[in-house]
């Protein structure tokens, strides 16, 4: 992997995981009615805005991370946010990790490093 495709992935992946943590923290936090004003609620939070942020340059990172190198190797390296979030969530969140769920993050992070070392 060059230099550049390697940021391009942290880039991407930093995006994405930032992201779904924001939008996490928006759905969460300070709920206030259901419905309809829990969604004005949400929509007032800055967290919500800071991961549409995060997805708009996530985006422009991916489209150039995938004129880089193939979609089903771009895809593949991609999976590795599902670790991140699952480990973020954990900390930031207090979310559970079961003895599966390490078992699929362990499997996930090796198939990605098995990915990322291929050629």
């Amino acid at each position: 992997m060059t230099p550049t495709v390697l940021l391009l992935w942290l880039i991407v992946e930093l995006f994405d995981t930032t992201g779904q943590l924001t939008f996490k923290a928006a759905a969460s936090h300070g709920l206030e009615g259901d419905g309809l004003a829990h969604w004005r609620h949400m929509l007032v939070r800055p967290w919500i805005w800071l991961g549409g942020a995060c997805y708009v340059f996530e985006f422009l990172a991916w489209i150039a991370f995938l004129s880089l190198i193939p979609l089903g190797r771009g895809i593949l390296l991609g999976s590795i946010n599902i670790v991140a979030i699952m480990l973020a969530g954990r900390l930031l969140f207090g979310e559970r990790l079961t003895r599966l769920r390490v078992l699929g993050i362990a499997l996930v992070a090796l198939g990605v490093a098995i990915v990322g070392a291929g050629t």
